[in-house]
């Protein structure tokens, strides 16, 4: 009951309602479920530690109640009866091993070790002994928690049970607020900066809790309790390594010889600006054109932009193309609480996902509207089920706000996106998504040739100078042409402008600045 009384005892109202949600699931299942057909898995983590003690004080409020079934096997001294599953990896911390088998030995736990893969061990587990429910520490953004409830059966393909995931709803903030409201230990780790837990080899102590000391040659860590935002508790797992960008090589096809922006070292992203107001006239895009040269000031080349309806299945359709052919797509437009305000609800079916509440972003906008928000929740802060990143700058009232590679902007003018531009490029949280790389460089050459007349030699120019774009276009059908040349080799260039002008007299061509 030590559990128990503190949180009573807290004045931190909004731990009492997690306690109280988890506790009334926790009972439901035991009133569900046989006893002896329910596990809880148990792997050494801050929120398997949560859930332990959750079903320590649930499992003795629920043998409190009058219409307790007598069936319900009693507790034997201080031990904890429930059946506790631990999947033994060889690449797991020893500190989490050590933690395992301490917390085991100390709350009496009945832990039957499984030293198979997951899925594996589950099937042989329940061959072995009925088992209709287990408990697990799933929280959303777990990258494992997209669609689930708090009582979700098992995916098809595998073992046929319920997954009870009391804690679904916790935030980080919510899981270090009851750990250090009970007082209860929890694995050595966290106080050494590690903030998520994998293996040995994906797994680092969080940057963001490094301690700024010159006159020590070690690095320390702040405990990971200390993480103020718990969006970013996965920042110390191992990332996508994106291709480096070389400096001496290819760095844009120009189309005529299939090279692949990834070989070359050049990333690729796509821009999807959302409003019935552009595609109706009424209001002229300006943010996606500022976009595409900050971008490629950065040197990223810009495959693709489109302009889509207010209309969730039309963002949802652009989206699902645009994110598996670009490494990141920037999505502007259709973000905030009218109706027409579906851009969220678009990326979430884009991703098959639900939308579902985020508290921390919901604190955001609090801060931001003060008391003109209605009602218990804020529908801004509806957002992607699993697969939400919040990109934090201490410039931005409200964090951006990232769903896999998607970011999504919500400035609606060119200062508003040089300011949020600044931001993403500053955020630490957004560091290794958003790689900087050596900018686009370019030239522009205008002439008063006819078309047909520089058409073979600017052909013959892109098969000779395949790294580098030639593209022709006027300002008016009157006007002079222009040649322009994008590439991220300045000597490239000029060799190629050189190349052109020779074919001509010198006073075909002059060159011109473009804005």
């Amino acid at each position: 009951m030590e559990i128990d009384r503190a949180i009573k005892e807290t004045e931190d109202k909004r731990l009492k309602t997690k306690y109280d949600n988890a506790i009334y699931v926790i009972q439901r299942a035991l009133a569900l479920y046989k006893f002896e057909e329910v596990a809880f898995s148990f792997n050494g983590g801050k929120d398997s530690t949560v859930l332990l003690h959750l079903l320590r004080a649930g499992y003795y409020l629920h043998k409190k109640k009058p219409d307790h079934p007598s069936g319900t096997p009693k507790t034997c001294g201080e031990k904890f009866p429930l059946r506790t599953i631990y999947f033994e990896s060889p690449s797991a911390f020893p500190e989490i091993n050590s933690f395992t088998y301490e917390a085991a030995e100390t709350y009496g736990l009945q832990i039957e070790v499984i030293r198979l893969d997951f899925k594996s061990g589950l099937e042989s587990l329940i061959k072995e002994k009925p088992t209709a429910a287990i408990f697990l520490g799933t929280r959303i953004g777990d990258p494992n928690a997209v669609g689930q409830e708090q009582f979700s059966p098992s995916s098809p393909g595998w073992p046929p049970f319920m997954r009870v995931n009391p804690i679904l709803d916790w935030s980080y903030r919510d899981v270090w607020a009851f750990l250090l409201t009970c007082q209860v230990p929890y694995c050595s780790l966290y106080d050494q900066g590690y903030t998520s837990i994998g293996s040995v080899y994906d797994t680092v102590p969080n940057a963001l809790l490094c301690i700024d000391d010159s006159s020590s040659s070690k690095e320390n860590f702040k405990p990971a309790y200390k993480l103020t935002d718990g969006r970013l508790e996965r920042a110390g797992r191992a990332k996508k390594c994106y291709p480096s960008a070389r400096g001496d090589g290819p760095a844009v096809s120009n189309g005529l010889t299939g090279v692949d922006s990834h070989q070359t070292g050049t990333l690729t992203a796509s821009i999807i600006s959302v409003g019935d107001e552009i595609l109706f006239g009424t209001v002229e895009d300006q943010v996606g054109p500022s976009l595409c040269k900050k971008l490629h000031s950065v040197g990223w080349a810009v495959s693709h932009t489109a302009v889509v309806r207010n209309d969730i299945d039309s963002i949802a359709e652009e989206v699902e193309r645009q994110k598996s052919s670009a490494d990141m797509v920037f999505l502007f437009g259709g973000v905030g609480s009218l109706h027409s305000d579906v851009s969220m609800a678009g990326i979430a079916k884009a991703f098959g996902v639900r939308t579902a509440p985020d508290e921390e972003f919901e604190e955001y906008l609090r801060h931001l509207t003060g008391d003109q928000c209605t009602g218990d929740r804020n529908e801004m802060a509806q957002l992607p089920e699993g697969i939400t990143e919040l990109l934090h700058h201490e410039m931005l009232p409200v964090p951006l706000i990232k769903c896999q590679n998607v970011i999504i902007l919500s400035a609606t003018n060119v200062d508003e996106l040089d300011k949020q531009w600044d931001c993403l490029i500053g955020s630490k949280s957004s560091s290794s998504q958003l790689k900087l790389m050596a900018p686009f460089l370019s030239k522009h050459l205008s002439t008063a040739l006819a078309d047909v007349k520089i058409a073979p030699f600017v052909s013959q120019l892109c098969l000779e100078f395949p790294d580098i774009h030639i593209g022709c276009y006027r300002k008016s059908r009157m006007g002079p042409q222009i040649v322009s040349f994008v590439g991220k080799d300045q000597a490239r260039i000029e060799l190629a402008l050189k190349a052109l002008r020779q074919k001509f007299h010198p006073e075909a061509f002059f060159d011109i600045s473009c804005g």
